[in-house]
């Protein structure tokens, strides 16, 4: 064996060990978590603590923050004058009075009304209706809150600062939300380090990778925030349906003579393998870090969709460096389920109840986090 040959053997073997190292930490979710600054497994509040409390309100937030949510997440629209708000609904029947403050608006999206007309809303005594068992009186009244009333919380507790997770909401309703959003953020110092030229707070708080998660369905929006925030991470919310991942099957739900939405989106699944795979791919060419795929749940329910988080689907998204935060699961069932299959982060409405599961339970009740924050 000649020497030439020894060192050529020996120089290949090296690289095989190197890149087989290299994919092992590059398909490790631990370790890309870590990267990012990201909590693995991660806590996201989906609409705040939105069980025990009225959704995108400031009973709701405050309530998953104290408990130790590591992410208070959020939609994001803009209002007619201008002004970044977080709601889930396009229109505002479900979550307020609008039909009874503006009778002759009541079908109006919600991006026709200024700041100051939807600051009017009640957004938290549906609940009590809807919920009468959760009901407190301190919710009659709770406000739609701004982007900045957000912020101002997530701040607010010194021995606890969540991060923000933020969906650009429809955002062909509102062209430039992108740059807004990022202009807000480092308005508040949330993007840059604190006391950088970039940052005009002087605050040193959600500093950093991890501190702030953008998330989309859409394409264009992914790419616009992409552009306009590179270094923040980034994940494409996936379903199997219009606008996202096509479906085996052709029938459609009006044409399925099925009731229930959400048993018909249960019931789909991805046209192929190869459909599944090019998602992942495109979203990890546009620079997102994870996908945030729906879950089929248990027992049904409003928030049960088409199975994306089945174990070799988050292994080909791990196998490309990604991580997957599941939506939107709040029983012990289907924590041990999805965490079973893989993922990596749970969007829930039942942050108590998650943080239990993994073993960080909150030092104080629901109730009484709530009384301390005077509701």
């Amino acid at each position: 064996m000649s020497a030439t040959f020894t060192k050529s053997a020996l120089m290949l073997s090296l690289l095989l060990g190197l890149g087989q190292a290299h994919a092992a930490t590059h398909s490790d979710p631990d370790a890309v978590a870590a990267a990012h600054g990201i909590p693995h497994p991660a806590v996201i509040a989906h609409r705040g603590a939105s069980f025990d409390a009225p959704e995108s309100t400031a009973a709701s937030y405050k309530l998953a923050r104290d408990l130790g949510a590591d992410y208070l997440e959020m939609d994001l629209q803009r209002s007619k004058d201008g002004v970044l708000f977080a709601l889930h609904d396009n229109n505002l029947q479900r979550t307020t009075d609008v039909a009874t403050k503006f009778p002759d608006r009541k079908d109006s999206p919600a991006n026709a009304f200024t700041m100051a007309e939807l600051k009017t809303l009640d957004a938290g005594s549906w609940y009590n209706t809807a919920y009468p068992d959760r009901a407190r009186p301190t919710y009659a009244g709770l406000k739609i809150l701004t982007l900045d009333e957000i912020i101002d919380i997530a701040q607010a507790n010194p021995q606890h600062k969540p991060g923000l997770y933020i969906e650009t909401k429809e955002p062909q309703l509102f062209p430039g939300i992108e740059k807004d959003l990022k202009e807000k953020l480092q308005d508040r110092g949330w993007l840059s380090p604190a006391g950088s030229k970039l940052a005009k707070s002087a605050l040193g708080v959600g500093q950093g990778k991890g501190k702030v998660i953008l998330q989309t369905f859409e394409k264009n929006s992914l790419e616009l925030l992409q552009k306009e925030m590179p270094q923040v991470p980034k994940i494409l919310l996936l379903w199997v349906g219009e606008g996202s991942i096509e479906p085996k099957s052709k029938v459609t739900f009006a044409e399925s003579g099925e009731k229930d939405k959400n048993v018909f989106y249960g019931k789909q699944e991805p046209k192929s393998e190869a459909e599944f795979k090019q998602w992942i791919d495109y979203a990890k060419a546009q620079g997102a870090i994870g996908t945030g795929p729906s879950a089929k749940l248990t027992h049904g329910g409003d928030q049960s969709y088409s199975d994306l988080v089945q174990p070799w689907m988050n292994k080909y998204t791990h196998d490309q460096g990604m991580l997957v935060h599941v939506y939107t699961v709040d029983e012990l069932v289907d924590f041990e389920k999805v965490m079973a299959a893989g993922v990596d982060g749970i969007f829930t409405n039942r942050a108590s109840e998650l943080l239990k599961f993994y073993k960080r339970p909150a030092a104080a009740s629901v109730d009484q986090v709530l009384k301390n924050n005077g509701f």
